[in-house]
């Protein structure tokens, strides 16, 4: 893997960009991230965990491919008989892919996702609305031999569903209490305004309009030397986005309005071995006792 930063003997790459394994001290410092993460977030909030898999029906409504075709994961399978299968073989080992067919699945991009229609099944939210952790693997095709740029992580994330109001003061309050969360594990961060990789003709009207919005920022860590620093933490406001597309809605009937702050789980621990070295036993006391290390 490329670049300058703490924690390479952390991570095996194997020969595919951006998929890596993690040692146990990794993991570790991760499971502890997602612990600490768990309580700023809320112990009494609901929590559900996510598999890797969402449905191909739920990206499709809500525009995934129109606004990001370069980081979709598709699922497809073998769907043939035993003809077929033996015709491939015989053919060209290196070709069995030549006979799937796409499943109804997708590989989940962002971990909030299928939280959506999960909730709309439950039929119009409470007065005070929803507020869930969920936490998920994730997927964006980005190859690439930077550190920090997965094609395969976990996202851990606060998600909120309600009134506009509702959305837009979580997320004001998110933008303040993530540098805050960020400050007590030790690692120095910055607030900045960001907007998703829209892509297509379309994408600088749309970025453009995300910034003006306000409806995207973003709390970024220097992780890796001489490179711009990493986003860990987003803080997004949809607005009725997911209320209109899957038919999720407020107490009023009314499409939902919805805001998530999610944190990069590897992404943030590489900033732990960028900035408190790779001996966890050298990190400074406050930040082992937050992350439940021995």
């Amino acid at each position: 893997m490329g670049g300058s930063f703490a924690g390479r003997s952390c991570l095996t790459s194997g020969d595919v960009p951006g998929i890596a394994g993690q040692t146990r001290g990794f993991f570790s410092v991760l499971e502890g991230l997602s612990r600490a993460a768990e309580t700023v977030f809320g112990v009494e909030h609901e929590f559900i965990r996510f598999p890797p898999l969402m449905s191909r029906r739920t990206l499709n409504k809500i525009g995934y491919f129109r606004n990001f075709p370069q980081l979709l994961g598709s699922v497809h399978c073998f769907c043939g008989d035993e003809t077929a299968h033996h015709a491939l073989v015989a053919a060209d080992s290196a070709h069995w892919t030549d006979g799937d067919e796409p499943t109804d699945l997708v590989l989940t991009p962002a971990a909030c996702y299928p939280l959506y229609p999960a909730l709309a099944a439950r039929g119009a939210a409470p007065a005070d609305g929803y507020t869930v952790q969920v936490r998920s693997h994730c997927f964006r095709r980005e190859p690439s031999a930077e550190p920090t740029r997965m094609q395969s992580f976990q996202m851990q994330e606060l998600v909120r569903v309600g009134s506009a109001e509702q959305a837009r003061t979580f997320q004001a309050e998110w933008v303040e209490k993530g540098p805050r969360f960020f400050e007590a594990l030790a690692l120095p961060c910055a607030i900045v305004e960001a907007n998703d990789p829209f892509f297509g003709r379309a994408s600088p009207v749309l970025r453009k309009g995300q910034r003006a919005q306000n409806l995207k920022y973003e709390l970024v860590v220097e992780i890796n030397d001489n490179a711009p620093p990493t986003a860990c933490m987003s803080f997004n406001y949809h607005m009725d986005l997911f209320g209109r597309t899957l038919d999720l809605r407020d107490v009023a009937g009314e499409p939902a309005h919805t805001a998530c702050t999610g944190i990069g789980l590897e992404r943030t621990v590489l900033g732990f071995f960028r900035w408190h070295g790779e001996d966890l036993k050298q990190w400074p006391a406050r930040v082992r006792n937050l992350l439940g290390l021995s």
